[in-house]
């Protein structure tokens, strides 16, 4: 059912608990798995020209270690790939390059009592992504995973 599975992280807590549920759904259908980094072009221009070398280096650094712990919680290998632009049309350009069957990423959580929002990026995948995308929230902090599913 699925033999390509896209793994959209920025390297934050909500991202790795997506990390965790995907790369169990490709455990089970034997799937190969993508692990897709995308440096903001916005967080880049938006800062002073004086920072923003070291700014896109942090974030360099930053998608390197998110897509290293990826391959390292892997049970098989893991296709890396680092891109720069706009995060969700980056995300669902490289889904429509590699011909993914799912994409999984995290969300921002939740926002209010009873409201349930996803982040901007994560939002605009749902909207516009040709493929099914699984987002993942991060637990609250007194929340259990599923069984069988690490966090």
């Amino acid at each position: 059912m699925f033999d390509t599975v896209v793994i959209a992280t920025d390297g934050s807590e909500s991202a790795a608990r997506a990390v965790a549920v995907a790369l169990d759904l490709a455990k089970r259908f034997d799937a190969t798995v993508h692990a897709l980094y995308v440096l903001d072009e916005g967080d880049i221009e938006g800062s002073p020209e004086e920072v923003s070398d070291d700014l896109r280096n942090a974030l360099t650094q930053t998608g390197e270690e998110a897509l290293d712990a990826i391959t390292g919680r892997a049970d098989r290998d893991v296709v890396t790939a680092v891109r720069e632009g706009d995060p969700a049309t980056e995300i669902i350009d490289y889904v429509t390059e590699v011909d993914a069957d799912v994409i999984a990423t995290g969300t921002r959580g939740r926002h209010g009592e009873h409201s349930f929002l996803l982040g901007s990026v994560a939002e605009a995948i749902v909207r516009r992504c040709p493929v099914p995308v699984l987002t993942v929230r991060q637990l609250d902090g007194d929340e259990e995973p599923p069984p069988g599913v690490r966090p």
